[in-house]
C-alpha cells in the first residue's frame, strides 16, 4: 500500500480575475472627451447628454464637462455631460 496519498487533481486555483467595474468618475467632477465614466455589465446606468455608450456598455463622455448622475424616465439612472461654467 502507498505511504502517501496520490498526487491527483486539486479543487483550488480556479478563479477568474476581477474585471474592475463600476464608476470611475463621480457627480461634480469634471471630465475631458473620452473619459471612463463607468463600466458595467448591461445598462444598469444608461448614456444621457453627451455621453457615449461603447459595445461592452462602457459609458464615456463625448465632450469635456461636469458629470451629473438623475433619474429618468420609466425610473432609469442616466449620466449626462454638461459644458462647464
Amino acid at each position: 500500500m502507498a505511504t502517501s496519498k496520490s498526487g491527483g487533481s486539486t479543487s483550488n486555483g480556479r478563479d477568474s480575475i476581477s474585471k474592475r467595474l463600476g464608476c470611475k468618475i463621480f457627480d461634480g467632477h469634471r471630465v475631458q472627451g473620452g473619459e471612463i465614466i463607468v463600466r458595467q455589465r448591461g445598462t444598469r446606468i444608461h448614456a444621457g447628454k453627451g455621453v457615449g455608450r461603447g459595445s461592452d456598455d462602457t459609458l464615456f463622455a463625448e465632450g469635456a464637462g461636469v458629470i451629473k448622475f438623475h433619474w429618468g424616465p420609466k425610473g432609469r439612472r442616466y449620466v449626462s455631460v454638461f459644458a462647464a461654467q
